[in-house]
């Protein structure tokens, strides 16, 4: 991996003192390191609010003005005021506002709008004449908002009713369905799984609508309890477990001049995933990525728009693991795509034609694509890719036709990118382990920085709390992968020392906890441990993300195993490092992390001295089906690989101080869990301790959440300290 090896090599001995000695500097508490904390926002890397293009120009909020530049030369000016919106509120009978609300802009033959919501209502105002041009009504109940410039109207999902919100301030039903288990236009359906972000798709001239319909029905009610009410009420939600039967989905299209919606003829669907849903240029055709409901075969087919009409299957992709389809087409012409596949491995681009031929791999490499944007031409593909570093995300700009690629960022670390109208220019917010945060504009055509908008300072420098955070590599339990890690400690130790240590851990797919971001991605709570006395060290193992199709399927059907093995290496490091007490060591986690502190102290009685699992999975086959199902099949197909993953048959083992931790009204690892394994070790006479977060969901947010931590951090120190 070209010169990566050395940077790597550099890496593990590389260690960042992340506080200066300062005058007049004071301790950092959980309500300065948690998010919802009273202090939280001084220690957060300082920003710009809602930065954002209109057009090719850009703008953002500064204290009550909206600030407005023009390219290439930055120079800056007031575009409006708040007291000049609320003029413009006023004259139309409105509300003021309290402070500037989140706004969407655009560039409007040559005027700057802003979009936002305000009291039931959304707005579109014209800066520069100080006028509305645009008002939108909504209803107590109004959700899923999606708005379309070609049509200025939103679509918005009441249940199962979709609504047309027009630029007159009208709102008409669109759709109604029957059913108290039918929903249109939900952004929920198929569990959020598969990339859906959304349950509404414009057509590219905002002449239509497509929509999922979702239907319950077969889906068993589950019981979740509000005990705030003086009886406790009952709010119980679907929840499809593995094996069980699931929702059906259907997709929609709604056409505003006929008035008419009709369904795409996709056959018997009660099996399969409709994911990515793609607009045609033409807006005449809907192409969607199916999943069987075995999640290893994907096929791409198209629909005619107009009469719902199934007219091919473009390709069909298959794995012997699953596929996961998480990215819509994204068209260069009428009869041309882009597909991110990861085929070959790595998620990576491939042009195909409405034929279904495949005209040639785009890139290649043992590296992913985790973003990618056309520009507006169809030329150029922009990309975020990890290919300098699993670590980094680095933009590049791909030439279609020649194949020439550009990286465009040229700093390490992590970069989130936005690209004008045009793809004339982007913005840049990056930060790296030594680097708080940049903010810069730049030019896509010649990759060169326009304008530096933000270089934030350090925001621990005001602290005096010795503390640093260092990332390496140790090898996999497999002899031959290298794994990342983060190690937060105090300064100064040496091997006179022996420190208790906490193995925060997650390890399930889709997350990355080790990145090249500020500090290595840091968490405020490690950092709170460290200054305390603690190392706490995370370790991303097999199974996680962004490391290629190998790297993350290695769990296939044994949830827990590879994950475990690698967890253990880096305990085995963590033990052999000479001011680690071996015989303190601590381990924590949240959901999979809940699940692999489980794991990791019933499969090792006796290495954990310690451990609190939060919103643990304690048997998969207790979980939702799209997830639990793409890595464990069902409890029919692969009763042994659940059996080995059953933490509650494992509670007997358990001979260490372990704190579960669960909301009771968790819809994502349903309370019943971590209740099982009560039950299960009193039949098996072990003492687990317990917590309760009422009224919170699958996490505990807000200023709560400093209770949370407080409670972990006092369990800790009860039992290692």
């Amino acid at each position: 991996m070209r010169n990566q090896r050395r940077v790597l090599l550099l890496m593990v001995a590389l260690t960042i003192s992340l506080f200066t000695m300062a005058q007049n500097s004071k301790e950092l508490t959980l309500q300065h390191l948690m998010p919802g904390g009273r202090n939280y926002s001084s220690i957060v890397a300082k920003n710009i609010k809602q930065l954002q293009f209109a057009g090719d120009n850009y703008i953002y909020v500064s204290g009550n003005k909206i600030i407005y530049a023009s390219l290439p030369d930055g120079k800056e000016s007031t575009l409006i005021t708040k007291q000049d919106i609320d003029l413009v509120l006023s004259e139309a009978k409105a509300d003021t506002l309290k402070t500037i609300p989140q706004i969407f802009a655009s560039e409007e033959e040559g005027a700057i709008t802003i979009r936002f919501n305000h009291k039931g209502k959304a707005y579109k105002i014209d800066c520069q004449a100080k006028k509305i041009l645009s008002e939108y009504t909504f209803v107590k109940g109004d959700k899923h908002a999606e708005y379309s410039a070609e049509a200025d109207a939103y679509v918005t999902t009441v249940g199962n009713t979709l609504h047309l919100h027009s630029a007159d301030g009208k709102r008409v039903k669109m759709v109604k369905d029957e059913g108290e288990d039918i929903s249109l236009g939900s952004n929920y359906v198929h569990r959020n799984e598969f990339g859906i972000e959304k349950g509404i798709f414009w057509s590219p001239q905002g002449e239509s609508v497509a929509f999922y319909r979702m239907d319950e029905s077969r889906v068993k009610d589950y019981p979740l309890v509000n005990i705030s009410a003086r009886q406790a009420q009952l709010q119980s939600i679907k929840y499809p477990m593995a094996g069980m039967n699931s929702h059906t989905v259907k997709v929609g299209v709604y056409n505003l001049k006929k008035k008419k919606a009709v369904y795409l003829k996709s056959g018997k669907t009660d099996e399969r995933y409709f994911t990515n849903i793609s607009w045609s240029p033409k807006g005449d055709k809907l192409y969607i990525l199916e999943v069987n409901r075995g999640q290893d075969t994907c096929n791409l087919v198209c629909y005619n728009a107009k009469n719902g009409a199934k007219e091919s299957v473009l390709f069909t992709e298959t794995s012997n693991k699953y596929t996961e389809p998480e990215n819509p087409l994204l068209f260069i012409s009428d009869t041309e795509f882009i597909y991110l596949s990861r085929k070959d491995g790595f998620r990576h681009a491939y042009l195909y034609n409405t034929n279904g031929e495949e005209l040639k791999q785009l890139t290649s490499g043992e590296w992913e694509i985790i973003e990618a944007q056309l520009s507006a031409d169809g030329k150029y593909l922009y990309m975020l890719t990890t290919e300098e570093s699993p670590l980094q995300r680095t933009l590049y700009k791909l030439d279609i036709a020649s194949g020439e690629k550009i990286r465009i960022t040229p700093e390490e670390g992590v970069h989130k990118v936005q690209l004008s109208a045009s793809g004339k220019y982007y913005i840049d917010n990056y930060s790296s382990h030594n680097v708080p945060r940049v903010v810069k504009v730049g030019s896509l055509e010649s990759g060169a920085e326009v304008k530096e908008l933000l270089r934030a300072k350090n925001p621990f420098d005001k602290f005096d709390m010795p503390v640093v955070i260092e990332s390496g590599t140790i090898t996999a339990a497999d002899g031959v992968t290298p794994l990342y890690y983060r190690m937060t400690r105090p300064v100064d130790v040496d091997s006179t020392q022996k420190l208790p240590a906490i193995v925060y851990v997650y390890g399930g797919p889709h997350a990355q906890q080790v990145t090249d971001a500020f500090m290595w991605n840091y968490r405020g709570w490690d950092i709170y441990m460290a200054q305390r006395g603690y190392v706490v060290f995370t370790l991303d193992n097999r199974g996680s993300a962004n490391r290629g199709l190998e790297f993350e399927s290695v769990t296939h059907r044994q949830l827990g195993v590879s994950e475990l093995a690698d967890q253990l290496k880096g305990v085995e490091y963590l033990k052999s490092l000479p001011y680690i007490d071996g015989e303190r060591l601590g381990v924590h986690g949240w959901s999979f992390g809940g699940f692999m502190t489980l794991n990791m102290m019933l499969n090792n009685p006796g290495m954990f001295k310690a451990g609190v699992a939060g919103g643990a999975v304690t048997d998969w086959k207790y979980y939702e089906i799209m997830y639990g199902e793409r890595y464990m099949g069902t409890p029919q197909n692969n009763p042994e690989g659940y059996k080995k993953a059953d933490m509650n048959s494992l509670s007997g083992n358990l001979q260490d101080r372990l704190l579960l931790i669960h909301c009771d009204t968790d819809p994502v690892v349903v309370w019943q869990h971590t209740l099982r394994f009560l039950e299960s070790s009193i039949d098996n006479g072990v003492y687990p301790d317990y917590f309760v977060y009422p009224g919170h969901g699958h996490n505990v947010v807000g200023p709560e959440r400093v209770h949370l931590y407080e409670k972990i951090t006092r369990y800790f120190d009860d039992f290692l300290k």
